[in-house]
């Protein structure tokens, strides 16, 4: 076979390496939310990359969330559960913020972004995001580990604070 042609597309301002584009968009995400995080301070994955580093002395925001579509098409909801007064409670989301992707491997960890007055599942993003206060997201602690390789989509929503 012949050998595979490398894609050189640039993701808000990283150069493709040939992976998939959806780890270099959450490669490109977690790096520049380190970058606010070590520094103290129309909507598409590199307009929400540039404002979460845009202008270099801080705006409060420190977190690009994010919605990933499996190779079907349809929005992935993570889950996960905590335990409160020694009872699990169950969290579901589309929304996520990455916490660190390997660079070797492509997998990344995701923290589930919820809105404080988020009691019910959703049966799509737009559900979950309608009509919600973006002061109102929120982190939940709670992180999945994935392989970025088996999504083939991003949705970058506004660069937020939720820190």
């Amino acid at each position: 076979m012949g050998k595979k042609a490398e894609r050189n597309n640039d993701v808000g301002g990283v150069i493709s390496n040939g992976n998939g584009c959806v780890c270099d968009v959450v490669r490109a995400i977690a790096d520049a939310q380190d970058n606010v995080v070590e520094i103290g301070c129309d909507v598409s994955c590199a307009r929400s990359i540039q404002n979460l580093v845009s202008p270099v002395n801080g705006n409060g925001l420190d977190t690009v969330p994010f919605i990933l579509y499996d190779k079907k098409g349809k929005p992935f909801k993570g889950f996960g559960t905590e335990v409160r007064g020694g009872r699990f409670e169950c969290f579901n989301s589309f929304i996520f913020r990455v916490t660190e992707v390997d660079d070797e491997d492509c997998c990344a960890v995701l923290e589930l972004l919820v809105f404080d007055n988020d009691d019910t599942t959703c049966g799509d993003p737009c559900e979950q995001l309608d009509n919600e206060q973006v002061a109102n997201l929120e982190r939940t602690g709670i992180c999945i580990t994935v392989d970025l390789d088996c999504f083939c989509a991003i949705t970058c929503l506004p660069a937020v604070s939720v820190l």
